[in-house]
This record gives C-alpha cells, sequence and structure tokens, in this order.
C-alpha cells in the first residue's frame, strides 16, 4: 500500500488567525490546503442565490453533495481564489452576513454529512494544511498533528475590526464582538461536531501573539514529528 498523505489539522474558533496560519504554513511546507469553512460559507452564499432556505436541511444536503466549487492556489503570495459555479466568490462569501449563514448551515447533521467526503477528498500527497472547526476531532481523527488555535473574543473583535476598517466598510466594535459570542456558542453547543480541541491537540492561545510567532510554534511541533516540507 502507497503511504497516506500526511495532515495537519488546525481547528479554533472566528478570528483565531487560522485561516492565515494555514495557508502560510501550507506554503511553507508545500501542501495542499482545505480552508472547510469556505466550504460552509459557499454553501450559504449558494443557498442564498438558489432561494433555499437556512432551515431546509433536505435541500441543503443535497445542495451540498452538488456543490461545485474549486480551490485556485496558482497565485503566488495570495490565498487561493475560490470558484462556485463559475463564479469567482472570493471575497463576496467573507463578510459578516455570510459568516452568520455558514455557522447556520454548518449546524445541520445532513449538511455535515454531505461535505464530509468533500473534505477528505482534499487529502493528497505531499500532505494537507486543513483548516476549520472540526478537522482534529471529526473529519481528519488521524492527522499527523492537530492544533487547537484560539484567542480571547475581545482580541478576535479587534481583528475583525481592524480588518474592515482596512477595507472601509463601516463597523462597529461591540457589535462584532457580540456576533463572535453568539458565534462561538452556537459552534460549540451544536449537536452534531461541536468545536473543541481533540484530545491529542496541541493547544495555542494567539492573543498575544503575532502570526509569525504562531507559524513558528507549529512548524516547531511539525518538525518534531518529522513533517517538514
Amino acid at each position: 500500500m502507497s503511504p497516506q498523505p500526511p495532515i495537519i489539522a488546525i481547528d479554533g474558533p472566528s478570528g483565531s488567525g487560522k485561516g492565515t496560519v494555514a495557508a502560510l504554513l501550507a506554503r511553507r511546507l508545500g501542501w495542499h490546503l482545505l480552508d472547510s469553512g469556505a466550504l460552509y460559507r459557499l454553501l450559504g452564499y449558494a443557498a442564498q442565490k438558489h432561494g433555499i432556505e437556512l432551515t431546509d436541511e433536505q435541500s441543503l444536503g443535497r445542495l451540498a453533495a452538488a456543490l461545485d466549487v474549486q480551490f485556485d492556489t496558482s497565485r503566488l503570495g495570495q490565498g487561493p481564489t475560490i470558484v462556485l459555479e463559475g463564479e469567482d466568490v472570493t471575497h463576496a462569501i467573507r463578510n459578516e452576513q455570510v459568516g452568520a449563514w455558514a455557522s447556520q448551515v454548518a449546524a445541520l447533521p445532513l449538511v455535515r454529512q454531505a461535505l464530509l467526503q468533500r473534505q477528505q477528498d482534499f487529502q493528497e500527497m505531499p500532505g494537507l494544511v486543513a483548516d476549520g472547526r472540526d478537522m482534529g476531532t471529526v473529519v481528519f481523527p488521524q492527522a499527523a498533528l492537530k492544533i487547537f488555535l484560539t484567542a480571547s473574543a475581545e482580541e478576535r473583535a479587534r481583528r475583525r475590526f481592524e480588518q474592515l476598517k482596512a477595507k472601509g466598510s463601516d463597523v462597529n466594535l461591540a457589535s462584532l464582538l457580540e456576533e463572535i459570542r453568539v458565534r462561538d456558542e452556537r459552534d460549540t453547543q451544536r449537536a452534531v461536531a461541536p468545536l473543541k480541541p481533540a484530545d491529542d491537540a496541541v493547544q495555542l492561545d494567539s492573543t498575544t501573539l503575532s502570526i509569525e510567532e504562531v507559524l513558528d510554534v507549529i512548524l516547531n511541533e511539525a518538525a518534531t514529528r518529522h513533517l517538514e516540507g
């Protein structure tokens, strides 16, 4: 049998920096990248586009199973281009409204079941960095390295506030903090695949760390497991 491609799973709540860290790590190692959160954002976005209610679990499950999406990682020095049904939606799915839709559909068992195999298909040589909320607990429990990356709700709200202000958005810090707390509650309390660290995960608080410092910690952990690119 040929060896299975190694996996580094990075889980954590919204705003913890896991997406940025995962993309940088994948680039540093020369591995593939799975942004699992984007799949749920894409589903929420597609549901609105096709007029499907976010409470219609059966229809959402069917849409998830047939979701026409590609992640194009060919742009050097940038994150992946995300294409849904032939449309570049990289930026369109990154607003707070789509994030809220994603959190709603992610709580539905039929949706998670439909997307499970989709996510596992991203495991290819030379390796995969998988970013999400249940990568180490449900999707890739066999991952060679599992990271649970977190930060205080206040720091996560501040980071999101700065990002949105830099884009020219009119945002309110208190509202962002409340949205993060509501999303945390939904993600940690849902019946299916709740957000929590895997038993063997390395837990890392990024509240006072820079992205490079977080990346260095993870690369050191990867080196101890002989996962260098």
